[in-house]
């Protein structure tokens, strides 16, 4: 008998988002959305107006006197342990005792029955401080005493002192690589509701629903399972909803318990961007060896970062940033160590990436380095250094998966490199306000948690007696697709249209013990756990088809809308139903745990990674050498997804991180000014990336001949963070036209955002 066409959504399809169409008409619900409880309150957050000092005095008279106003929560109001700390350092406040560590830093909140009530009320108090020294940067607060947040990490391999004493050329520099704020669309919020008992249902923005309800218990002094976490999409999250919303929602779980009434709190754009960690930013020091042919012999090099007032993933973060301090290239010999500062400033925590392209950035320096000192083009200097399978990284994990030479020769050609770098030579060599640089560069990204427990996952499939299927998994949603792709794994596995299948919002009362929907992680764990949910329940069906209609379990298949056996053709809901009737159970719980990784920390050895993605791009600028001002004329982008579970949605995540790096490369500029107050705090003084910003020319490609070496989802790979480093291209672009100026004489040495100020200021450094 003959098969019936191909189902609907099934993997490695171009299937639209499941929320797109709600998008686009205003009609998806995030939490601000939900139907709100009879009697909710509004909670708002007072924030401190010091960078670093004691707290000597609290006047909430004129708050309490505000029409509206329930009440003021302070620490003292906590009933179980004041800290929202994700590593257990107990550093972590949810509301400041005693001093205050930054300015912003939340110090009370208030309780009203608007949130304007709330907002207005909190504008009222006074708290008075004794204000103390505080540092900012990194290096200022090394030079403070103040310490790290966390355990450095030192990475090496060979003698990298001696084989740098040996080299015939040796380069040393600084390069200063800014942070970057999340400017997701949705903002922080939380909505908690009381029930009975200890019961507290919170609905937040979350990217790790388990860590919510874990913080939450913690604040409140109640076991776990006495708070249930739901999230059913994000508007956005690039990591800064993956411990930063645990202050809001203690805060309204605290607030609704003390009132017994469900408490939402929001804050503006502005108290957000303040209260919120960012992008760490880096003052990284750096030094390489090499030849008078541009290989690398010896690297060393010392990142300082900018932590904030407390650990928060500071020490993942730094870690992840030296895990890429090598990028795409091979160092014989290396030592590179991370400095994680203690700063008067809010704590950083994950961005897209994960330190991963402040780590990488370092490495297309030093290749731009050594090609001005030769006088060569970086991309042959790339092309040199790139890993060759059996070679060891600093963490000493071998590459055995390197496709990065098939994707320079494929993108090198697509985009005729060659040819338009001469051009641009040409154009350079008249002279001219208006400059022009060109760069390909290379990205190499580990996935997998380096935190190695966090790579789990969990599943529940429920098959109705109508035939129809409902999904839940422990990852969220924030945009970027995660329940098409796992449902499009389980619209194959059943063989029956994506149509059929019910997307569940993510709650802890279905999957508990959740990792966060994080490092390029959520489909490769997500998705195998629903697979082996999904196979559960087939195997489960294969015994029932074979018995009932008397055949040999291989011969049983799933075939589109229906299950096969021998030559009956039985519909998919005739099945369910039939099995229904005889009893068989109809549900799974999937779980997955990534193989083969192991890390030790103490020796700096291991190998934290799964697999590497791959990609690369070339970015073409034009420079105003009068404004310092550019434009991006074109962008080509090649970029290895292995076998794409869904080469669309994939194609949109590659084209939103290649402009989000170039945003942070660019114009996104964090400024406080010496008080220690963040001045790039809303839209009106931090600029992200507009539509008119993206390049003139913009071609995305998939490599679409990739095929995961490791058994990942379907052969797929992440693609979440890696491309986010293909930004750099247009960094590096950049630095190339202003070099042009001294005839490339030296490098630019720009650091980063490269904004129009710093070009203009580079411009006139280099020809004064």
């Amino acid at each position: 008998m003959k098969d019936q066409t191909e189902i609907r959504g099934h993997a490695h399809s171009d299937t639209i988002h499941d929320s797109a169409v709600k998008h686009v008409t205003g009609r998806a619900e995030y939490t601000d959305d939900l139907n709100e409880p009879s009697g909710l309150l509004h909670a708002y957050l007072g924030l401190s107006e010091c960078a670093h000092g004691t707290i000597t005095g609290m006047d909430f008279t004129d708050t309490l006197a505000h029409p509206g106003v329930r009440g003021v929560l302070t620490a003292e109001d906590l009933p179980g342990v004041n800290d929202v700390s994700p590593n257990g350092k107990d550093d972590d406040p949810v509301l400041a005792e005693g001093r205050v560590l930054f300015w912003g830093q939340p110090v009370f909140a208030v309780i009203a029955e608007t949130r304007d009530q709330a907002r207005r009320a909190a504008r009222k108090a006074r708290i008075s401080y004794q204000e103390l020294p505080h540092a900012l940067d990194p290096i200022a607060a090394r030079d403070a005493g103040m310490g790290y947040v966390t355990d450095p990490l030192t990475l090496r391999r060979g003698d990298a002192g001696a084989a740098m004493q040996a080299a015939p050329r040796r380069i040393k520099g600084r390069f200063g690589i800014g942070g970057q704020d999340h400017f997701y669309l949705e903002g922080q919020i939380a909505m908690a509701v009381p029930g009975e008992d200890d019961d507290m249902v919170i609905h937040v923005s979350t990217q790790h629903p388990s860590e919510v309800q874990h913080m939450v218990a913690h604040v409140l002094g109640v076991p776990s399972n006495a708070v249930v976490v739901n999230v059913r999409r994000m508007g956005g999250g690039f990591g800064g909803k993956e411990t930063q919303m645990n202050l809001f929602a203690c805060v309204a779980a605290t607030a609704a318990r003390k009132w017994g009434a469900a408490v939402k709190i929001r804050p503006d754009r502005d108290d957000d961007m303040t209260a919120t960690g960012k992008r760490h930013d880096f003052v990284v020091d750096y030094e390489v060896g090499f030849d008078d042919d541009g290989h690398i012999l010896a690297v060393e090099g010392d990142w300082y970062a900018r932590c904030g007032f407390s650990a928060d993933l500071s020490g993942p973060v730094t870690d992840r940033a030296l895990f890429h301090a090598d990028n795409a290239y091979f160092y014989p010999d290396v030592r590179v160590s991370s400095h994680p500062m203690r700063t008067n400033t809010v704590s950083n925590t994950a961005f897209r990436g994960f330190g991963g392209p402040q780590g990488v950035i370092v490495a297309e320096r030093m290749i731009e380095e050594i090609a001005y000192a030769l006088g060569r083009d970086p991309y042959e200097i790339r092309q040199k250094n790139l890993y060759r399978n059996g070679q060891l990284t600093p963490y000493h994990q071998e590459v055995s998966d390197q496709i990065l030479p098939r994707i320079f020769e494929d993108l090198e050609h697509s985009s005729d490199y060659r040819a338009r770098r001469q051009a641009v030579l040409d154009w350079n060599a008249k002279g001219g306000t208006i400059r022009k640089g060109i760069a390909l560069t290379p990205v190499k990204f580990g996935i997998s948690f380096t935190a190695t427990w966090f790579n789990q996952a969990g599943a529940l499939i429920h098959v109705y007696s109508d035939g129809s299927i409902q999904l839940n998994h422990g990852g969220t949603e924030m945009g970027q697709g995660l329940n098409t792709k796992v449902a499009q794994v389980v619209a194959e596995a059943f063989q029956c249209d994506i149509g059929q299948i019910k997307i569940t919002r993510t709650t802890t009362e279905k999957v508990p013990n959740t990792s966060a929907t994080a490092a390029s992680s959520g489909s490769d764990l997500n998705g195998m756990a629903a697979l082996d949910a999904a196979e559960q329940i087939k195997a489960r069906l294969i015994d029932f088809v074979a018995e009932r209609w008397q055949e040999p379990r291989d011969r049983v298949a799933f075939v589109p809308g229906h299950i096969r056996a021998g030559d009956h053709m039985i519909p998919w809901a005739q099945v369910i139903k039939a099995a229904y009737m005889a009893r068989i159970h109809l549900s799974a719980a999937g779980f997955y745990k990534t193989p083969k990784i192991h890390w030790d920390r103490a020796t700096g050895q291991g190998r934290p990674f799964y697999y590497f993605a791959y990609g690369a791009a070339v970015a073409e600028v034009s420079v105003d050498t009068l404004t310092g001002e550019y434009v991006i004329d074109r962008a080509d982008v090649l970029h290895d997804v292995g076998r794409s579970l869904n080469p669309a949605l994939d194609k949109g995540q590659v084209e939103g991180a290649f402009v989000q790096g170039t945003g942070w490369l660019t114009c996104e500029e964090l400024w406080w000014d010496d008080k220690g107050q963040l001045r790039t705090h809303a839209p009106s003084t931090y600029k992200i990336p507009l539509a008119s910003d993206r390049p003139r020319i913009f071609n995305v490609r998939l490599a679409d001949w990739s095929e995961n070496a490791e058994r990942t989802i379907k052969r797929s790979k992440a693609v979440g963070e890696p491309p986010f480093m293909l930004g750099i291209s247009v960094f590096e672009a950049i630095n190339m036209a202003v070099a042009s100026v001294v005839d490339y004489a030296q490098p630019a040495r720009l650091d980063a955002p490269a904004t129009p100020e710093r070009v203009l200021m580079a411009v006139a450094r280099l020809t004064s």
